[in-house]
């Protein structure tokens, strides 16, 4: 009998989570857990308590607005049904109060460390974050949160991450990038079909590249803004990868504030949301330690940057020139300096935005952008100047790979989570000057990195939404 890759791993899995999680009377953790920001010795586990077992009903309830009937697309209300609150919106997630604590354990090694019993905090959406210290290199560890309220015994759920290699091992290493993660483009009832061949490849990390969740059209209060980030990761695919695979993450518009935002823009489509607002949520949200921008190494042959494209950005109307900038001064010296002083082998940008390209002739957003030209042509050149040093992006509802026809730079386009959610360029417009593969479909990247008779190499590989491999490129070190 033939079984499909992803209805047998999430059905194991399904047992898996039953026999290990103890469902008492609450408080219970439907939002899972996530390990994020990894590196050979830390991790940080976000955790959450939940009122209930599971995320509400999707026929449930729903919020509506009051409309300007003066000024277009500006909200003067936030109307709920009768008798109910955002805790009561279809597929919400509502937080408790509670107590929970981590216990962790190296593959290998009878004892469990533990930690305190922490308050999960109301005012961050009943979440709260623990700094795992201490870890040895290249090892798995399995973990286990528990929760507690009023001195009874609540849900604990099971998990399990790696960490990174020493910085002289030429380790393999298996990571997965995803962008464009709409909640109404999920293509499964329980989630998005590419968390299940993601899981299979078992990777070392994952990377959110931004647009996690999608505020632009419900997120009219910080309320609402956090129901986003409930009702996504309240979904069992999601749920499952992240108590299984450690991630870093990364935000961009949509899950700061708006549609191309930055942080003087001023307009009143999000109502009593605002920009700061979305800026503190995040990292409430996702594992984050005390910056959006950072690097990280994995072993002699990989080191990896993660940078933060809203936070210190010029207005994207202001006219091109030296001073116009996407990162800010601060962020692009670290980035140069940082680069400038390493030894990894290959070296990876992931950039929640593109630095290639090509892009629509009407975006004026990043640095492949005409309206970034000069902050463009400055990045593309350093990156030319530096040995083994490409570029991972997300942003585009599209998956591409291209090299730049005046530097040679390379870049890697994730596409979106679905297929329901590619869109925004014809697949008819194939650019040979820029372009070495184009698909306008959903899915994920893969990437390797590895030794071939002694020789690192990196290869790239996108995949449909099932873990079909679409195309490949593989790079051998300078």
């Amino acid at each position: 009998m033939h079984v499909r890759l992803d209805t047998l791993l999430w059905l194991t899995v399904a047992i898996q989570l039953a026999a290990n999680a103890s469902f008492a009377a609450g408080p219970y953790q439907a939002t899972g857990l996530k390990v994020g920001e990894v590196d050979g010795t830390s991790a940080i586990v976000w955790t959450r308590l939940t009122r209930n077992a599971k995320r509400n009903s999707a026929d449930g309830p729903m919020v509506t607005f009051e409309m300007s009937k003066t000024k277009k697309k500006q909200v003067v209300d936030v109307i709920y049904p009768a008798g109910t609150d955002v805790g009561s919106l279809r597929d919400a997630v509502p937080g408790t109060a509670g107590e929970v604590r981590v216990l962790y354990q190296r593959q290998g090694v009878d004892d469990w460390q533990e930690t305190d019993w922490h308050d999960v905090d109301p005012q961050w959406d009943f979440t709260h974050q623990f700094k795992l210290t201490g870890l040895q290199q290249q090892a798995r560890y399995a973990l286990r949160v528990e929760s507690r309220s009023g001195g009874e015994a609540g849900q604990t759920i099971n998990g399990e991450f790696r960490t990174a290699p020493a910085v002289d091992d030429p380790a393999r290493v298996v990571f997965t990038i995803s962008t464009g993660q709409a909640f109404r483009d999920k293509d499964l009832p329980e989630g998005y079909k590419i968390y299940a061949p993601m899981l299979a490849l078992d990777p070392s990390f994952f990377v959110h590249t931004g647009d996690i969740v999608y505020y632009d059209r419900l997120a009219k209060t910080a309320a609402l803004a956090n129901y986003h980030w409930q009702r996504t990761y309240g979904l069992p695919t999601n749920v499952t990868f992240h108590n299984r695979v450690a991630s870093y993450f990364i935000k961009d518009d949509h899950d700061s504030w708006q549609n191309d935002c930055w942080p003087s823009m001023k307009n009143q489509k999000m109502f009593q949301f605002t920009f700061a607002q979305g800026l503190a949520i995040f990292p409430k949200q996702v594992p984050m330690g005390r910056s959006t921008y950072r690097t990280r190494r994995w072993g002699k042959d990989l080191q990896i940057w993660l940078v933060e494209g809203r936070d210190f950005r010029s207005a994207n109307t202001m006219p091109d020139g030296p001073t116009k900038t996407i990162w800010g001064e601060a962020q692009n010296d670290w980035f140069k300096q940082t680069v400038a002083a390493s030894d990894a082998t290959f070296k990876v940008l992931i950039s929640p935005t593109p630095v290639v390209g090509p892009d629509r002739t009407n975006k004026n957003d990043n640095h492949a952008n005409k309206g970034f030209t000069q902050a463009g042509d400055e990045l593309r050149k350093f990156i030319a100047s530096q040995k083994n040093l490409v570029v991972v992006c997300g942003d585009r509802h599209w998956q591409y790979m291209s090299v730049h026809p005046g530097t040679g730079v390379r870049e890697y386009s994730c596409g979106p989570a679905s297929n329901q959610h590619a869109g925004g360029w014809k697949q008819s417009d194939l650019r040979p000057d820029y372009h070495k593969y184009l698909n306008v479909v959903g899915g994920f990247l893969s990437a390797t990195v590895d030794r071939k008779a002694g020789a690192p190499t990196l290869s790239f590989r996108y995949h449909d939404v099932a873990g079909k491999v679409l195309f490949e490129d593989h790079l051998t070190a300078d």
